[in-house]
């Protein structure tokens, strides 16, 4: 059986804005891909525009959406229909039978019953290729609509090629933002006197000229012959790009050719890790995250006709050389990711961190939250824990590593003039040793990630020589101390007089936290557990302070938003006390126990989580997925050990859930290690 025989790419999709099993989409690209297709069963949302309940098909987008929550950019639909073509979803949407589609991480295949279709497509790195087949003829069309944003379409007749371009995006830094995409139909396959456009304007339907240009429009191409195979491909710089990608990637290729070879690579990055167990439900979970883990970040730099890499730049419109990619959040993806990269996938990761750091040069801020530009949507910088992990083991070179540690040091010290870059609260926190609430939201959070921030600098400056800056950073990698509350034993926000914020409860979320209360963030010292030890009164104690997290029951109260949020529903559903493993700040407490080493009792809790929490079905996640985040936080727990400490050359044990388990090859038994930890140098 082949490993992508098991991977449901529908995991985590059936979600909805107030409960997520995952926030996840059914997405049909190559790993780290630059272009992605997911079928769009219902417009009433830019970003939830699918279920896999839904009967409904609207068409198959074109997306680069890493989340719900920062939506998409650069989207276009792409649907099958007959006799006289609709505009809008609610016009064009086919009946369809989801329990008869295919959608495989290289292949996707719909019956589109109204307009007796087939619809397929099988991607390449920047584009797809399109089959399509009729069961009759008549008017039968291929649709390409809008989505969002101010879009054209224009035909060239010699080239047979469909030429549209799209502005649509969603937020923050996109200066100049386009993306252009060409699509090219076989010879005498379109009967171009019959092509017609639709907008609100002209009703939905009217002949085609030249160019139309607008929002909310759609280009309608009649096909002569039943069945066809397209040619699709994108760029964010120009048409002549976009051309070039078509040319080398999808022209006189087949489609079975190519769906083939996607097959292949995607096999070969499925078998980067191979557990070997008989229980079939583990293997499906298993390899659907695996699947999720080389979907982010995706690639946005292309190859030009001098056949050099480069890349638009959301900072400025310009265009640049070099490799970078986007849609990431490191908040989020520092955690689980990167150190599964530094493992299965580092080769990719030398060149992810190349372009953060070529970010840094291009802009003046090492990135945060990117969706094409910076959105800033998470706080903090835990790209410093990415640069930190990727130089401790040996993944980033000398000279990017000087320019890191110069846009570190930049971030923990100055204010930046916008939100979205760098750390807020950056000079508060130098002059206080905190961050303080009567300044800045969600500050205990600032503070703490701050302080592991700072020895993350601490490291890297340690391995460029630079020991002033070491023994500077180290001492304030204590900060997270400043908030420390004996009297509840949490973390506890403090105003710029160093008062206690007065109207303090454990279970309240929000408002001084990031997604959550003073029990899931008041352990974020993950680079001084020892040191947290000792404000509770020695490893005991802390211990004791976890047992009761667990034991405490999942109450809350909503003190820092106006409704309540998802993932507080979703803690209080799963019930695991306090542990809201449905979020990333809790993702390593089960781990605390097996660091002060209580293996047995982290052991206990990660089997649990991984056989209540999470499955290979639709609804298989426990909360949002997150470009892989908590996809990889069941791998590396189904393989018995974690990256605690992201900066730290090591692993912490877990508890084994496979007979056997290889990584790139290599078998892992991490019985034979002694101890609590497992050196990343015995694992490559």
């Amino acid at each position: 059986m082949k490993y992508s025989d098991y991977v449901n790419t529908k995991q985590g999709s059936a979600s909805r804005f107030r409960f997520s099993n995952g926030n996840t989409l059914p997405l049909v690209q190559l790993p780290f891909g630059m272009a992605a297709f997911a079928p769009q069963t219902s417009e009433g949302n830019v970003s939830w525009y699918y279920h896999p309940e839904d009967r409904s098909l609207e068409g198959i987008r074109l997306t680069h959406q890493p989340s719900p929550w920062i939506a998409d950019y650069g989207p276009m639909c792409f649907m099958l229909q007959k006799g006289s073509p609709a505009l809008g979803g609610a016009e064009r949407w086919s009946g369809i039978r989801p329990e008869d589609a295919v959608l495989k991480p290289y292949y996707l295949k719909y019956n589109v019953l109204r307009s007796r279709s087939v619809l397929e497509f099988t991607p390449t790195v920047r584009g797809a290729k399109i089959r399509v087949g009729f069961a009759d003829g008549g008017d039968n069309y291929f649709t390409v609509h809008s989505v969002t944003g101010s879009c054209d379409f224009g035909f060239d007749k010699e080239k047979n090629t469909l030429f549209c371009s799209t502005d649509g995006c969603s937020g923050g830094e996109h200066e100049g933002f386009r993306e252009y995409i060409v699509i090219a139909f076989p010879e005498g396959s379109v009967d171009f006197d019959k092509v017609k456009v639709g907008s609100k304007e002209n009703g939905g339907n009217s002949a085609f000229g030249s160019k139309v240009t607008g929002e909310e429009i759609a280009i309608y191409v009649p096909l002569k012959t039943p069945c066809a195979e397209l040619s699709l491909a994108t760029s964010y710089i120009s048409y002549e790009n976009a051309l070039l990608s078509l040319e080398r990637e999808a022209l006189g290729r087949s489609f079975d050719e190519i769906m083939s070879d996607g097959e292949k690579i995607w096999e070969e990055y499925l078998s980067r890790v191979i557990i070997e167990t008989d229980d079939s439900e583990k293997m499906k979970t298993f390899y659907s995250c695996m699947y999720r883990a080389f979907l982010y970040p995706h690639r946005c730099s292309e190859i030009n006709a001098r056949g050099e890499e480069e890349h638009y730049c959301p900072h400025d419109g310009k265009v640049y050389p070099g490799v970078r990619f986007t849609d990431n959040g490191f908040w989020d993806t520092y955690r689980t990711v990167y150190p599964f990269f530094s493992l299965a996938a580092r080769d990719e990761m030398k060149l992810m961190l190349k372009s953060y750091i070529n970010d840094y040069r291009e802009c003046g801020w090492l990135p945060r939250w990117t969706s094409v530009g910076e959105r800033g949507c998470m706080p903090s910088t835990l790209l410093d824990a990415v640069i930190c992990d990727a130089a401790v083991k040996g993944l980033i070179e000398k000279d990017d590593l000087e320019t890191a540690l110069e846009g570190m040091l930049k971030h923990a010290t100055t204010d930046a003039p916008f939100d979205y870059f760098g750390r807020n609260g950056a000079e508060s926190y130098c002059r206080l040793g905190y961050v303080p609430y009567d300044e800045q939201k969600e500050s205990v959070n600032l503070t703490l990630d701050a302080a592991y921030g700072d020895w993350c600098i601490a490291r890297i400056a340690g391995l460029l020589g630079k020991t002033d800056i070491e023994s500077e950073y180290d001492a304030r990698a204590k900060n997270y101390a400043n908030l420390f509350d004996k009297d509840f034993g949490l973390m506890r926000a403090r105003n710029s007089a160093g008062d206690f914020r007065p109207d303090f409860t454990p279970i309240g979320w929000g408002r001084d936290y990031t997604e959550g209360s003073a029990w899931q963030n008041s352990f974020a010292v993950p680079h001084d557990m020892e040191g947290l030890a000792d404000l509770y009164g020695g490893k005991e104690m802390l211990l004791k302070k976890i047992d009761e997290l667990f034991e405490t029951k999942p109450d809350y109260e909503v003190v820092g938003y106006s409704a309540e949020i998802h993932e507080i529903t979703e803690m209080a559903a799963a019930d695991f006390g306090q542990c809201a493993i449905s979020n990333q700040p809790s993702f390593h407490i089960p781990y605390i126990y097996s660091e002060l080493g209580e293996t047995e009792k982290t052991a206990y809790w990660v089997k649990k989580l991984c056989d209540e929490a999470f499955s290979y079905k639709d609804d298989g996640f426990p909360g949002d997925e997150d470009n892989g985040t908590m996809a990889l936080w069941y791998v590396f727990s189904v393989l018995g050990f974690y990256p605690f400490c992201p900066g730290r050359p090591d692993f912490v044990k877990g508890v084994k859930q496979a007979d056997k388990a290889y990584i790139l090859g290599k078998e892992v038994d991490i019985d034979k290690f002694e101890g609590n930890k497992i050196p990343y140098s015995e694992l490559i």
